[in-house]
């Protein structure tokens, strides 16, 4: 990955972390998984857990704790009613956001 997709993938993992637990809840190691079978291959698992701390902390994820198999038990992170609206508003962003890209792109038309 560049260092611009880096950069510019900072300020989208937020949005893209909530559209992915829009399907369904997922623990951390579980929602990093996802995203690398949808071509994030270098997020970090650590810059996921981080994410999903600060998106907890600001009420965007309800937490559950799930017996493991393995070692204590898993958060399992859901999208929550604040969640679904920031959601909502990040998509109504990134709309706003592509369209003007893609009119700079087009030379201003």
């Amino acid at each position: 990955m560049t260092k611009l997709e880096t950069e510019m993938l900072k300020g989208t993992l937020e949005g893209i972390i909530l559209a992915s637990l829009a399907g369904r809840p997922a623990y951390g190691y579980e929602i990093t998984a996802r995203l690398r079978e949808q071509g994030f291959s270098d997020i970090a698992e650590g810059t996921v857990y981080a994410l999903l701390l600060r998106m907890e902390k600001r009420g965007l994820v309800d937490v559950q704790k799930v017996p493991s198999e393995k070692g204590p038990p898993r958060k399992v992170h859901s999208l929550n009613e604040e969640g679904r609206e920031y959601l909502e508003e990040f998509w109504r962003t990134w709309s706003f956001l592509t369209e003007r890209l893609e009119q700079l792109r087009e030379g201003g038309r």
